[in-house]
């Protein structure tokens, strides 16, 4: 939101009064003066001016957890259970879910407030790796690599799918690494080979690998460090 709106969102504060308050140094963005009124400023940020709150700063919350099968990637659901109901009640309100997973899956899934930040994990031009192991109804034909490193025609789509490399684990199991987001994707290029997925656990997302310490249905805070490696 502009720092403008922000200030003229208080009572009998004009708009153009606003905009005076700001370029004569009387409002300050996380202890810093700002002059610029179309500074866009996040919930994230303290506001004050004349030293007075005007915004407070609300907390970030940056999520891992390790999905159980069972569990809908959704904040509510009139039927199924959803991951949100393992994560403490007084953190639920604010978080969404950065990359889904449908109800049969587990792995790595992210959860945070910070909308900002969770794009650069699902928005498709940056082409983040999600990398996922597999298992499968059976097993794997030799040139099951080639054919995902040539990309997979998608005919609803009516488009072929970024390659994506694939490294054969087992006869009935590999790893499979994903540029794209795109509905059931990994099911759907082992279904067009003639394979069928019986099993799907995500790994990794960008650079934050799922803590192999933490126990299925359990969450824990990322680091800092896992945080700041996402590009920006």
């Amino acid at each position: 939101m502009k720092l403008s709106r922000i200030l003229s969102n208080r009572n009998g504060v004009s708009r153009r009064n606003a905009n005076f308050l700001i370029a004569s140094g009387r409002v300050a963005v996380n202890d810093l003066i700002c002059r610029d009124p179309a500074a866009e400023v996040d919930r994230f940020s303290w506001v004050r001016m004349d030293g007075e709150i005007i915004q407070e700063a609300k907390t970030c919350h940056y999520l891992m957890l390790h999905k159980p099968a069972g569990f809908l990637s959704a904040t509510l659901d009139d039927t199924h259970r959803t991951v949100m109901e393992l994560i403490t009640p007084e953190l639920r309100e604010d978080l969404h879910i950065a990359g889904r997973l449908d109800r049969a899956s587990t792995g790595l899934l992210i959860l945070t407030n910070d909308g900002r930040w969770s794009r650069q994990l699902t928005e498709p031009r940056i082409k983040i790796p999600k990398v996922y192991r597999v298992g499968t109804a059976y097993p794997i034909s030799p040139d099951t690599p080639h054919r995902f490193a040539e990309g997979i025609w998608f005919e609803y789509e009516q488009l072929t799918t970024s390659p994506a490399p694939l490294e054969i684990l087992a006869p009935c199991e590999a790893r499979v690494t994903i540029y794209e987001g795109r509905y059931h994707q990994v099911k759907r290029i082992f279904h067009a080979v003639g394979n069928r997925v019986t099993a799907l656990h995500r790994e990794r997302m960008g650079t934050i690998w799922l803590d192999h310490t933490l126990a299925v249905g359990e969450y824990r805070p990322l680091t800092a460090e896992e945080i700041s490696l996402m590009p920006d």
